[in-house]
């Protein structure tokens, strides 16, 4: 008696996990919205196709993504990327810190002009402590928060002169993100910013409307940039944009845990993946992609010198120092901490 009373108690605990499994599984959608801004053509791109692709294979065909590039989703605004992913309108995305920073003001740390002076920086950040406060700031957002992709950093371009001090910037139209303290960095530096989607910036590059931009490198192949006007090149590496891949709450609370599981294990390696395509041709000793662009409709690349540089932290300090506190000076300060400890 006691051995079939055993056997039908295991009987009904497998058929309860049958049908949560059931339950579980007649919640699961037929296909899942990822939004990004770039396509696949570039890393960013990369970023979502690989997690797409690992999500599929290793759910067996559970969920199912379709990549929704150029935030289309939201007609193309991406300022409102974060709150439409919050809401559910979008059902997961890979984004850029800098365009969800006007949502959440910690996100602006990237921002901070020249805390990162390399990319063992960079790590220090995204891989520490100061990674999980703000994977826990995103969480009470109201957002998942997985992993971290990159972006890369943003260096500068126009069609005038050589920049090689602030002196170089002043009176010359740059074209920036939406985010306020590009305004206030490019300001500082004499710059006369102007805010633009890149759909405008293209013809007012075009036109001569604007002297330039900032980006990062690979972009400038992507988009052939050199036919805009840019023929001048600095890399200054003023500030980086990580990539975050995220999940809606509701579609995450949807899944079952060892679905959770496979998203989040998918997502970091298409992180990993994504930032090694993001830094080839910058971390390799000789920067062939630096080579790649100079070959490409005659272009000059300036490359600073630690004294150069230096002169370009001087004139952006005042930012830094008001954006500290808007960001959070025990988050800043963390970060200070983590980059000073760092193995380069």
């Amino acid at each position: 008696m006691k051995l079939r009373r055993t056997l039908l108690s295991l009987m009904a605990a497998a058929a309860l996990g049958t049908l949560a499994l059931t339950a579980s599984a007649e919640t699961y959608k037929a296909e899942y919205k990822l939004s990004m801004v770039l396509n696949t053509s570039t890393p960013w791109g990369q970023a979502g196709k690989i997690w797409a692709d690992l999500v599929k294979e290793r759910t067996q065909g559970r969920i199912n993504i379709k990549l929704y590039p150029g935030v289309s989703l939201i007609q193309g605004d991406q300022t409102r990327e974060f709150s439409a992913l919050r809401q559910g309108v979008i059902d997961m995305a890979v984004g850029s810190t800098i365009n969800w920073s006007p949502q959440v003001k910690e996100l602006n740390l990237f921002s901070l002009p020249f805390l990162m002076p390399d990319y063992a920086a960079l790590d220090a950040l995204t891989q520490g402590d100061v990674g999980k406060k703000i994977f826990a700031t995103l969480d009470k957002a109201g957002v998942v928060p997985l992993a971290w992709g990159e972006n890369g950093y943003r260096e500068v371009t126009n069609s005038k002169r050589p920049i090689k001090s602030p002196e170089d910037l002043k009176g010359m139209k740059i074209r920036v993100v939406g985010s306020p303290i590009y305004s206030d960095m490019f300001s500082a530096m004499g710059a006369n910013p102007t805010q633009m989607s890149w759909a405008d910036a293209q013809p007012a590059l075009s036109s001569g409307a604007v002297d330039g931009q900032e980006n990062p490198l690979y972009l400038f192949q992507v988009l052939k940039m050199h036919t805009v006007g840019q023929k001048f090149i600095t890399t200054w590496g003023y500030v980086a944009d990580p990539l975050i891949f995220v999940v809606n709450k509701e579609i995450w609370g949807s899944w079952t845990p060892a679905d959770q599981a496979i998203v989040r294990q998918a997502a970091t390696d298409a992180g990993k993946q994504e930032i090694a395509l993001a830094r080839k041709g910058l971390v390799e000793a000789d920067k062939p992609l630096l080579k790649d662009i100079a070959a490409v409709g005659n272009v000059t690349i300036t490359q600073l010198s630690a004294a150069e540089r230096e002169a370009f932290v001087k004139a952006t300090r005042p930012v830094y120092n008001k954006w500290k506190n808007t960001v959070g000076a025990d988050l800043v300060n963390t970060a200070e901490r983590a980059i000073a400890a760092r193995h380069k």
